[in-house]
């Protein structure tokens, strides 16, 4: 027994080995091939504090500067999240940008470091208007000043010009809950309202009226569903909340199934009497529902940092290859970066996101007059965490953001912006030489994104700012989302096409505004176009023969007005900030605006609201740079349009000099959107977007990325030489990645009405 026992423990000693062998070399292919590799040194990069004197407040100085306006007793400023209109509320604390001047001194003179400040917004709902402040210097004993005069040329702005508030909205609920309980009857039978378990969702058109100091708002009504802006059921209620006082808040209209109703009394009276066309409820699925179809199958392609990341981001600060930039979010505007520079040179000192507008067709109230300024409601407002893998590449470097706006705390929103270097998927340049000199030239097309995306209302707006090895800088917009609706009725389908049972996706427009103030080898600039003319030309060796060729025009734009390139119109196709300065072959170094944009037509100029919007006018508008002139829109244009603080033309009108000025561009572009059954359940981002690049233009001498680290080169007979051929040895070096875990906060900031 001894020895049967001694014979089996052999044999199973033999087959585990065995089995590890053949496990070890069944898997030995899918261990990392990191042999040939040789150890990466970390990155080197060295970064400047200089970047923070653009920096967003960190979250003690907001507390600090809210601590500070609420310790003025004068100012009987409310603490409570949910202040009544009628009560005085801080609405919103910003960076207060230095002015270029100051910066430019202190980055490239040595000077003196601006003070920090702060911008301050106070809703004065006792008094009934609406201030802005001052308040600084942020690193010594605070003070605070009033700027509206100097600003907006009035000392105090009118109170129907605020944003609405949560406080605001809490008291609009509360009187909707109250009109609800008198009319549950026809909600429930027409609606499948019942109070409290399956409610009517509140969806607002804006502006808040047709004139100056109006503050009625139509509010439509969509079934209970996630996606809910597809789901309206054919109910609007018009609200008048002008007053400080909610007591004095009224129902003035009621539209029901496309009948208006004066009263809440004369609809009821209706119904009960039947002499109005019903709605009948009838459940239906949610054909708004973003969960999948199907369950996930599996992950589609992931990136990867094989050698490590090529980029650094510390504090507000981006260094990738010759790219360096500081970066920041304003609640209002959204995205921005300063302090442009390539290869050490300044390209721009501001590259930001200014405006996100929308107008819509429709014959129902809630759309018909309705025209969204987002940065009224505050487009870095919306700036929610990035979910990892989907909206930003899983191994991208993610950035913290803190907000104060309608708030009574600071706010943070954790991973609200995404660093990441992307190959673009085609070549950067390439060439295939088939004829003599047999041989492949080219190199990846690898560039460094920025990245934020808002989530205002319906709409997600996906804002980018890309860094390429050529040297050129591209800003760009995608749009996804939910579309607005509104309830199918005779003679709408002239303002969009049916995308579902009562549903019509109303036709609407978005015009996107950035900012891009270049400093071509500093600030004394010119702007130059170049197009093409077909000249009919006499043939050199037979004069008696002509042919029409493509001749070069060249022009230098010397005022404000001449650079206003309006929508429509007929627009040079290459537009150029240009220096003074000569490239090797004696031509001026400049940088080339490239618009791309697939716009609907803008407001016409006769319509009352036209002006508070009067950038969406110009394709392309090149003005001198003013330090007061720092915005193109306002938190007041949405709630104010007939009389808009900010009205862009007016930064035209007095037609400067641009000739060797400081030279700012505002660059709008868009697109026209035209729902259709592929808007459900929510829009795609392929083809909906449109932006500006720009591109260097006779800049440089050659193209810089001829010295990028990523070219490849090789000829017949050194295709696996990897000297000049990194891909030739990809096999060898590539290892598994090591990831950082899921994880998702972003439902810690959504706004809360109870």
């Amino acid at each position: 027994m001894n020895s049967l026992l001694k014979y089996l423990l052999i044999l199973l000693g033999l087959i585990s080995v065995i089995i590890n062998i053949v496990l070890i070399c069944l898997n030995s292919n899918r261990l990392p091939k990191c042999m040939s590799q040789q150890p990466q040194e970390s990155l080197q990069v060295t970064h400047s504090d200089t970047s923070l004197v653009f920096a967003d407040l960190t979250a003690e100085e907001y507390k600090s500067v809210r601590d500070y306006m609420w310790a003025q007793k004068d100012l009987k400023i409310s603490h409570s999240l949910k202040a009544q209109p009628s009560e005085n509320f801080l609405f919103l604390i910003d960076l207060l940008l230095p002015r270029k001047a100051d910066v430019l001194r202190y980055l490239d003179s040595s000077g003196q470091k601006p003070p920090r400040e702060a911008s301050v917004v106070v809703f004065y709902g006792e008094r009934g208007y609406l201030k802005e402040y001052v308040v600084g210097p942020l690193s010594g004993r605070l003070q605070h000043r009033d700027v509206t005069q100097e600003k907006y040329n009035t000392s105090e702005l009118p109170f129907t010009a605020r944003t609405v508030t949560i406080g605001e909205y809490v008291q609009l609920f509360k009187l909707l809950y109250h009109v609800f309980q008198k009319l549950e009857k026809p909600l429930s039978e027409s609606f499948g309202y019942i109070p409290r378990q399956r409610q009517l969702l509140p969806f607002e058109g804006m502006p808040r009226g047709i004139k100056s100091g109006d503050r009625k708002t139509w509010i439509s009504f969509f079934r209970d569903f996630s996606g809910m802006y597809i789901h309206p059921v054919g109910f609007e209620m018009l609200i008048n909340h002008e007053s400080s006082n909610t007591s004095n808040w009224t129902v003035d209209r009621l539209l029901y199934n496309g009948q208006y109703f004066d009263t809440i009394e004369e609809f009821m009276a209706r119904y009960k009497a039947s002499s109005l066309k019903k709605i009948v409820y009838k459940e239906i699925p949610n054909h708004a529902s973003l969960k999948p179809r199907k369950k996930p199958s599996g992950l589609g392609p992931q990136q990867y940092y094989l050698q490590g990341k090529r980029y650094s981001v510390k504090n507000n600060q981006v260094i990738y290859l010759d790219w360096s930039f500081a970066f920041g979010l304003s609640s209002l505007t959204g995205m921005r970066v300063f302090d442009v520079r390539f290869k050490g040179e300044r390209i721009a000192y501001e590259l930001s996101v200014q405006e996100a507008m929308s107008v819509y067709g429709s014959v129902t109230p809630g759309m018909i007059l309705t025209k969204f300024l987002d940065s009224s409601i505050g487009i870095g407002r919306f700036a929610h965490e990035l979910v990892r893998g989907i909206d930003c590449p899983y191994a991208a470097t993610y950035a913290d953001t803190y907000r104060y706006i309608d708030t009574n705390i600071t706010q943070r929103f954790r991973n609200s912006i995404c660093v990441f270097e992307h190959d673009i998927g085609r070549p950067l340049r390439r060439h295939f030489s088939d004829f003599f000199h047999n041989g492949y030239g080219g190199m990846a097309n690898s560039a460094l994104v920025f990245r934020t995306i808002t989530a205002i209302g319906n709409y997600d707006y996906i804002w980018d700012f890309i860094f390429y090895q050529s040297g050129s800088v591209e800003a760009r917009v995608h749009a996804t989302g939910y579309i607005s609706s509104s309830y199918k009725d005779d003679g709408n389908l002239q303002y969009g096409h049916q995308v579902a049972e009562n549903v019509l996706g109303n036709i609407h427009t978005h015009f996107i505004n950035f900012k891009v103030d270049l400093d071509i080898l500093g600030v004394k600039n010119i702007f130059q176009t170049k197009d093409m003319v077909y000249k009919e030309v006499p043939l050199p060796w037979m004069p008696s023969e002509k042919a029409k060729i493509p001749q070069l025009v060249e022009q230098q734009i010397k005022t404000e007005k001449e650079a206003a390139m309006l929508h429509g119109a007929k627009t040079p196709r290459y537009l150029h900030i240009a220096s003074n300065q000569t490239n090797r072959w004696g031509h001026h170094r400049s940088y080339r605006l490239q618009v791309v944009s697939f716009a609907g037509d803008s407001l016409p100029e006769s319509e009352s609201t036209e002006r508070s919007m009067s950038w969406a006018r110009y394709k392309v508008a090149i003005t001198k740079h003013k330090d007061e002139e720092q915005t193109s829109s306002s938190l007041y244009s949405q709630n104010y349009m007939w009389s808009p603080y900010v009205d862009f033309s007016k930064y035209i009108e007095d037609n400067e000099m641009i000739v060797n000025e400081d030279l700012v561009a505002w660059v709008t572009a868009g697109f026209l959107h035209i729902p259709h059954a592929e808007d459900i359940p929510n829009t795609v981002t392929v083809g909906n977007g449109g932006g500006v690049i720009l591109r260097p233009h006779n800049y440089f001498n050659e193209d810089p990325s001829i010295h990028s680290p990523d070219g490849v080169y090789f000829g017949q007979g050194s295709e696996s030489d990897c000297e000049y051929n990194k891909m030739a040895c990809l096999e060898k070096d590539q290892c598994s990645s090591t990831l950082e875990p899921f994880t998702y906060h972003g439902f810690e900031g959504v706004m809360k009405f109870d």
